[in-house]
């Protein structure tokens, strides 16, 4: 009966990995420390180990090396929920079978199992593999969500990125939702010293007190009530490496008082800890608000945005970058036609007059999932206007109404269609005006800002 380790810190997975391979006639143990692993593997060797990525006391890529000195024929499955292509060159380089991300799928698990103990390749190459290829065809370190545009919108971005990339300074990214601050600050990291070190992003923006303080700097059993086991935060998990933290401006007061002790200090307890940890983290932070104004304001405490901005960059909305959507939408097409084993050709030409007039209220990640979506609905050919969605189409008929006066309705003698072009000018009007910021907008129009975002999209505005 073949022997598997499983080496997890969360004990659910483990549980949940162990019952359902004894069931499948495998023997199976597991252990939540990379430590107690290797004393596992030196007592005897296993035929695999399923081992995740990031562990408390060590990672995936130094377990993997100890692993693979210890028994150089057992095979190895890492267990990840950072899915990039990193992570996958790292372990097949390594000696990694092959990897899988959480959420974990059971029957994929069995099957990769499987063909490790098969010993043998499958038919088909593994999903490291397969990634292992798509990295090599990117030039450098960059990754596969990176698309480097010389247009004269976006080329003061790019050498800004490569400007202060190799620097430890930390950086301040400012853009509004869906511009790319993630892949940006993941590019940074990749072009600098601490490429090989982990990369990790939080996401501040509905965080409570407690929270933020457990997601930041980890837990102890017993910490508070809910706390069953032992943590390690985010800056335990980047150390070496980079701290990415995303809508930083809504990480409550305390917490970025704790924040500024340990950039300022470097070192921090974990809640319900008595033991001080040493670490060594770049910070990069992003914001959709000016974290100048929030510190005026009382929001954001002064002396942290300063600590913060050592170097500050501004990634414009995609409506300001016109000359890069169709440079922007080849790019998602090609990452959907290999992700869909498709060959989409590209674009029709109404499509593409839609692409450079839409406003793009979601920037990127609105028109990476418009183009995923289109190159799903397509079959052969190019993108058509049908395979777009509503609103997108809908913005076509209204773009000709308002610009094809013969096409209007009499608003002398429709009283509701009068009533709602005045509506629209007027909301136009004051969003032209505030430079779109929709709160400010809400704020003259006397509306709430969900209101607002409505209206908005029923005029696609």
């Amino acid at each position: 009966m073949p022997k598997i380790l499983i080496i997890d810190d969360d004990v659910d997975i483990c549980s949940l990995l162990t019952r359902f391979l004894i069931k499948h006639n495998y023997e199976v143990e597991a252990v939540h420390a990379g430590n107690r692993g290797l004393e596992k593997l030196a007592e005897h060797p296993y035929d695999l180990v399923l081992c995740d990525f990031r562990l408390q006391d060590t990672d995936g890529r130094e377990l993997l090396k100890k692993i693979k000195s210890l028994h150089p024929k057992t095979s190895v499955i890492i267990i990840t929920g950072y899915s990039d292509i990193k992570v996958a060159v790292e372990v097949v380089k390594l000696g990694a079978f092959d990897y899988v991300t959480k959420p974990l799928i059971p029957a994929e698990v069995l099957g990769l199992i499987e063909k490790a103990l098969d010993n043998k390749k499958p038919p088909e190459t593994t999903k490291a593999e397969t990634t292992l290829q798509a990295a090599e065809a990117i030039s450098g370190n960059v990754e596969e969500e990176f698309m480097r545009s010389n247009r004269s919108e976006s080329k003061s971005l790019y050498n800004q990125v490569e400007v202060v990339a190799p620097t430890n300074y930390s950086v301040i990214l400012y853009g509004e939702s869906g511009t790319g601050k993630e892949v940006i600050a993941q590019t940074i990291h990749n072009f600098s010293a601490r490429r090989d070190q982990p990369f990790i992003a939080m996401d501040c923006g509905a965080l409570t007190r407690e929270l933020a303080g457990s997601e930041l700097f980890g837990h102890e059993k017993g910490a508070f009530t809910g706390a069953v086991n032992s943590k390690a935060g985010h800056f335990e998990m980047a150390n070496g490496g980079t701290l990415f933290l995303d809508e930083v401006s809504n990480l409550p007061y305390d917490i970025q008082v704790a924040l500024l002790r340990v950039i300022q200090e470097r070192k921090f307890r974990r809640l319900g800890g008595m033991k001080e940890i040493t670490v060594d983290v770049r910070i990069i932070v992003a914001s959709n608000e000016n974290l100048h104004e929030a510190y005026k304001k009382g929001k954001f405490r002064e002396d942290l945005y300063h600590r913060f901005n050592e170097f500050s960059i501004y990634i414009p909305p995609l409506r300001m970058r016109k000359d890069d959507i169709l440079d922007f939408a080849k790019f998602f097409l090609a990452k959907a036609n290999r992700e869909l084993d498709k060959q989409v050709e590209g674009f029709e030409k109404p499509v593409i007059d839609i692409f450079l007039n839409y406003y793009w209220p979601g920037n990127l990640r609105e028109l990476r999932n418009i183009v995923r979506r289109a190159a799903l609905l397509t079959d052969r050919g190019k993108v058509q206007v049908s395979a777009l969605p509503f609103e997108l189409e809908n913005y076509r008929l209204s773009s000709n109404y308002q610009n094809n006066p013969s096409e209007r309705k009499n608003s002398d003698t429709d009283l509701k269609a009068a009533a709602l072009e005045a509506e629209y000018e007027t909301i136009r009007r004051v969003l032209e005006k505030v430079n779109y910021n929709k709160t400010k907008a809400a704020r003259i129009l006397n509306i709430d800002r969900k209101t607002l975002y409505n209206k908005i999209k029923n005029f696609n505005l």
